[in-house]
Parts: structure tokens; sequence; C-alpha cells
């Protein structure tokens, strides 16, 4: 992967010489669509034989990609913390989401409005119904 860039020699010519580019040439593989994503993510929290450590591990390494996990995500990472009797990692989840929102203010109401007839569904109050997010 080569970009081209022009710059000023030192007779004051323009020249154009090629530069690398650092985004994904390393890589020969298939770049995965957001659809294939979300689709991934869901497919790894619905395994019915997830385990506890496997849940951290999956929403640790979600929460580490620099994007807010879209509502599908977080509802099969919901779901999957019922079926292992963890309300503690589904709190945990509304936090992590909430911080990694970050300064955006209309991101995490609008995962709460999404994910609403889950957490009703699965009896998950979020950390504001808990008084806990103000400690």
């Amino acid at each position: 992967c080569l970009s081209s860039k022009r710059c000023r020699g030192s007779s004051g010519l323009s020249i154009m010489h090629n530069t690398p580019l650092a985004s994904r040439c390393y890589s020969h593989g298939k770049v995965e669509t957001d659809e294939e994503f979300d689709s991934r993510w869901v497919t790894y929290f619905s395994k019915p034989d997830l385990d506890a450590w496997e849940l951290r591990k999956g929403m640790n390494t979600l929460i580490g990609y620099d994007l807010v996990p879209e509502p599908k995500i977080l509802d099969s990472a919901l779901r999957a913390c019922r079926r292992l009797n963890d309300l503690a990692s589904a709190i945990r989840i509304l936090e992590a989401v909430k911080d990694k929102a970050g300064p955006h203010k209309d991101i995490y109401p609008y995962l709460i409005q999404e994910l609403k007839p889950t957490l009703t569904e699965l009896g998950i109050s979020t950390p504001e119904e808990l008084g806990i997010d103000k400690l």
C-alpha cells in the first residue's frame, strides 16, 4: 500500500514520491463489514456453553475496540449474563458502555432506550435506577 504525496524539493519544484500507508497494509485478510462484526459478537455471546470467563473476556475485548457496541450486541451480552445468573456483569456492561460513550452524552440514553425491553424482560436495573452511578 503506497500513497502518493506531493512535496517541495530543495529546488522549489513540486515532486511526487510514494510513502507507505500504515492502515491495513499488513493484512491480506478479508475486511469485516459492520454487519459481520455485529453478527460475530452476537453469535459469540449467544453460545449456550459460554462461561463467565468467556463473557468477561469477550466484553473486555469488545470494550477495547474504538467503538461503542451496537444495541444488538449488548442485548446478546446481557442475555448471556442472565443465562449465567451474573447480575454484577450485566451492571458492569452498562457502566462500561456509559464510560465508553465518553463525552457523547446522547449515545448512552439511546442505548438504554433500545435495551429497555430486554432489561425489563431480564429483570436488570440500570446503574442509574440502582443509584450506583453517583458513587
